[in-house]
């Protein structure tokens, strides 16, 4: 008989509008095809069984009924990149040249180490994705000799430059919480000299760099367009992600208007990145 184990109404309560967390003793066979087919955001074995996030759209007795389970357990999942991200549990990722690993990883060399944290940037998503490969690509013609990470989150793309041969690094953010982990992230990768970070908006910022990125949503990308070009040194890059598809021409339009020139577009999974350049 299956049974699905939810300890308190306050938890049922919670799970309702969010992905949850399945855990299945004795699973069916072919459970891993049939998370699947349910739409399952993560899956992977676990002692004795499988675990896997569903949407709150398959009710978890549904689900234990189709996965012929001798016993199942819900409870919520974790959601990663400020919520946009669902995952088990941390995992390594590698994004072009660079392998980005927990901070326990068994790996030893030539890799980035993460913090586990809900702070945008584990390397999942694919705004973050797209920010470094255009990194990879800015770099591969001209090694610059600093950068500005705009809305840094853990500091991934700030420590992706500096992985790639960028000397020095500049991260800034509203969120103190973000900032805890991205210095977590500076330390554990041994950065601290070459990695600065900075609590506040673009407006706190003199001086210009021959690359700045800024992965941030849509609206604040046209907002802060005015003072991100001035931030762009003469002859300098800018990546900037974070918006839809859809939107794509709409942020593109007042960095061009600004004189910027649009050199690179790329996508991912509905997301966009614009590469842009100064022409002064």
């Amino acid at each position: 008989m299956v049974g699905v184990a939810l300890a308190r109404d306050a938890e049922i309560e919670l799970l309702c509008g969010v992905p949850y967390r399945i855990d299945i003793s004795k699973p069916h066979p072919d459970a891993l095809d049939r998370l699947v087919h349910m739409g399952a955001l993560d899956v992977e074995e676990i002692p004795g069984g499988v675990a896997a996030i569903l949407p709150d759209g398959v009710a978890p007795k549904a689900a234990a009924r189709a996965l012929g389970a001798g016993d199942v357990r819900v409870s919520s999942a974790l959601a990663r990149d400020d919520g946009s991200v669902w995952l088990l549990s941390p995992r390594p990722v590698r994004i072009g040249k660079i392998l980005f690993a927990p901070a326990a990883s068994a790996v030893t060399s030539d890799v980035v180490r993460l913090t586990d944290s809900s702070a945008f940037g584990t390397g999942h998503h694919p705004t973050t994705v797209l920010c470094i490969e255009a990194l990879e690509e800015v770099v591969s013609r001209n090694v610059p000799d600093c950068m500005l990470d705009v809305g840094t989150g853990s500091g991934i793309l700030a420590l992706a430059a500096l992985k790639l041969g960028v000397s020095r690094a500049v991260g800034l953010d509203i969120d103190a919480d973000a900032l805890h982990t991205a210095a977590a992230n500076v330390r554990l990768n041994q950065f601290e000299r070459r990695l600065q970070l900075v609590c506040g908006s673009i407006d706190r910022l003199d001086g210009v760099w021959p690359l700045v990125v800024a992965n941030v949503l849509s609206a604040p990308l046209i907002e802060m367009a005015p003072l991100l070009v001035r931030r762009v040194a003469p002859g300098g890059s800018l990546i900037l992600s974070g918006m839809p598809l859809s939107l794509e021409s709409e942020v593109a339009q007042p960095y061009q208007r600004s004189g910027m020139r649009l050199v690179r577009t790329d996508t991912r999974a509905g997301w966009a990145m614009l590469e842009l350049q100064t022409s002064w």
